[in-house]
């Protein structure tokens, strides 16, 4: 039954992302959000924008609906019988009053993917400036991270938790919307990073955080079949900000490490680091380069790994797949690192830096003359 509802989760909401993109890209269009060539994307015709608030809507519709169900089931639940309608299967309906337990944080994490979907639009519709946009991000997510009591590494104390959460959310947000710089690359890599987290999520029975999961994988891939090279619509700084933020959130809530489990290991909290690697080290090389350059470190380039493969030659299928193909090593690894032997856990540390020298040497050298 868990299997079938999150196929059903993952089919709906690529549904309705299929649904409304085409209504996003006329209102696009319509509003004047539309990418025009040059700056640091990569393609030739101007292309509507706004995918990403036909993403978001296609996550935060079902995951409202959930939450309204759950709390009306849950407070009107007889005492001594499973919550909600006859209609549900039991394994759906002994899950209710967790759903409703739930929901306040549930609801903050939404207004938090809304808000930088407002952001990411203003954006969008006219620059506001690398720290402008900056000092908005690192507002929402902390606002989030206060409010839904969200924290990593909770054993270094409040206020260091506090802030290391807040420099997570900010610097996956950044990643994944520096990696919106070609057809399909955003939208991609989301898709196999959250496959790999729904993977260690529902291998554990974490069902709330896989059912979110399911909803983020649908909406990508629904989004991919248009956005894949040759795109006819972007996602925009609403979408990729956004598609940032739920790997983020969703990547914490994740647990990698359980003591029950004899099979988990403590160093599995570096999963994320390792499913993110590709991501992280793109940002992480292209601010290095403007920093040495003495340019602004968050104003976009074509510095980034995938401009580097283009330059090689390499057409833009190419370069999405070989991006793709980067992330899967690195996102599978994770996947296997807390229920591997100690040994097999430092041939995953070497393998992920096997892969980032791979890129650090197609990003040094010249295309062939």
């Amino acid at each position: 039954m868990y299997v079938l509802t999150a196929v059903l989760t993952t089919l709906l909401s690529a549904g309705l992302t299929l649904l409304l993109v085409p209504i996003a890209r006329r209102l696009a269009v319509r509003a004047g959000l539309v990418a025009l060539p040059g700056a640091h994307r990569a393609h030739e015709r101007p292309t509507p924008l706004a995918g990403g608030v036909a993403m978001l809507l296609a996550i935060l519709l079902p995951c409202l609906l959930t939450i309204a169900c759950a709390r009306i089931w849950a407070a009107h639940a007889v005492s001594g019988q499973l919550a909600g309608p006859a209609w549900l299967p039991g394994s759906i309906r002994i899950h209710i009053p967790g759903m409703a337990r739930r929901a306040d944080m549930a609801l903050i994490i939404l207004a938090g993917a809304a808000a930088l979907c407002v952001l990411g639009l203003a954006d969008d519709r006219r620059p506001l400036g690398p720290w402008s946009k900056l000092i908005g991000q690192t507002a929402i997510v902390l606002a989030v991270v206060l409010l839904a009591n969200l924290r990593v590494l909770t054993a270094a104390g409040e206020p260091w938790s506090t802030i290391l959460s807040t420099l997570w959310l900010v610097a996956i947000v950044n990643s994944i919307n520096f990696m919106d710089n070609a057809d399909g690359l955003a939208a991609g890599v989301t898709l196999i990073c959250a496959l790999a987290l729904l993977a260690a999520a529902a291998g554990i029975g974490q069902l709330f955080v896989a059912g979110w999961l399911c909803l983020v994988v649908g909406a990508t891939a629904g989004f991919l079949l248009y956005n894949f090279p040759p795109a006819s619509i972007f996602m925009g700084d609403a979408g990729s900000m956004v598609l940032g933020y739920f790997l983020a959130v969703l990547s914490m809530l994740t647990t990698y490490y359980d003591p029950a489990h004899s099979t988990n290991k403590a160093y599995g909290v570096l999963a994320p680091l390792v499913l993110l690697a590709v991501p992280l080290y793109d940002t992480a090389s292209v601010m290095f380069i403007r920093l040495r350059e003495r340019r602004n470190p968050m104003i976009g380039d074509r510095r980034h790994f995938s401009h580097r493969l283009r330059q090689r030659g390499m057409t833009a299928r190419q370069v999405a797949l070989t991006v793709y193909l980067c992330t899967a090593v690195t996102a599978v690894a994770a996947v296997m690192l807390p229920h591997v032997p100690d040994w097999a856990a430092f041939l995953i540390a070497g393998q992920t830096l096997g892969v980032l020298g791979i890129i650090a040497i197609l990003e040094s050298t010249e295309k062939a003359a």
